[in-house]
């Protein structure tokens, strides 16, 4: 029996809400462990918030966050951990030079948030549990380390404005993605470095567990996990996924999260392969 690693996005893919998690997703992921499968879970979530997932499906693999940023091990204190951060001086630099154009902003060191204004709206967005230290305040007082994530919460409409600064004084060192959402946040601006992709924490994670590029399936929905379908052997996209996403899967699926797609595939892959 050939073993698979399946990598698996979070929100837009495995969940469609901060939490919704059905348990017979959870039980078939446990079961296509049993049947000798590693399942590794790739998002941009930091551990705090995806560690319940971890959790439930009794995963004992290695876990990629922020966008293969931070890959660590929940099981293995000894794991070579990979920790990717961006130059504070750069943060700091973007925030105050587009500061008008900003409603608010956040970074992340591991499980500290550096939160610029307390904003009930935006609370959703940074995953608070009880294993957070939120520390209040204009990032050049409150940032002193180099963080694994910044993302600004643009004012309406700015986010182009801010990408533009990004792109013309960073080029090369840093790079910006404007996250695709609708509503009251139309201009939320990720920040990141060109090594932070989860294609590269995927393989990474791959030749730790020594399982040959052929035999990786990745299943995501956003921009964020282009680098991560490119890298596997079979690429999958669920419905609703990003356009450039959809261009390079190697399939593009008609459900998501609400109707179990990650299991749904799986599920039939692994049938036909058993053939």
């Amino acid at each position: 029996m050939t073993q698979y690693l399946f990598a698996l996005d979070l929100d837009g893919t495995l969940l469609y809400d901060f939490d919704s998690l059905d348990e017979s997703i959870c039980e078939f992921i446990q079961s296509i462990q049993q049947k000798g499968h590693k399942v590794v879970i790739a998002t941009g979530r930091p551990y705090r918030s995806s560690r319940f997932v971890y959790e439930r499906f009794h995963l004992d693999t290695p876990i990629i966050n922020y966008n293969g940023g931070l890959v660590t091990h929940p099981l293995d204190e000894s794991f070579p951990m990979v920790n990717i951060t961006l130059k504070k001086e750069y943060i700091i630099d973007i925030f105050e030079n587009n500061v008008d154009l900003i409603r608010n902003a956040f970074s992340e060191v591991r499980d500290n948030i550096y939160l610029f204004q307390e904003e009930k709206a935006i609370e959703p967005l940074l995953h608070i549990t009880p294993d957070s230290n939120l520390y209040l305040g204009h990032l050049k007082d409150t940032l002193k380390v180099d963080p694994n994530g910044f993302i600004i919460i643009g004012k309406q409409g700015s986010g182009k404005a801010i990408e533009a600064y990004v792109n013309q004084k960073y080029k090369g060192l840093v790079l910006s993605r404007i996250w695709n959402l609708k509503g009251e946040f139309d201009s939320i601006i990720e920040i990141y470095t060109p090594e932070n992709n989860k294609g590269k924490g995927l393989e990474y994670v791959a030749k730790y567990l020594n399982i040959p590029r052929e035999n990786i399936i990745a299943i995501g929905d956003g921009h964020n996990d282009i680098e991560m379908i490119e890298y596997a052997g079979y690429g999958v996209a669920v419905k609703g996924s990003h356009p450039d996403l959809i261009n390079i899967a190697d399939i593009c699926i008609d459900k998501g999260p609400k109707e179990n797609a990650v299991v749904h595939f799986i599920n039939e892959y692994l049938s036909k392969d058993s053939k």
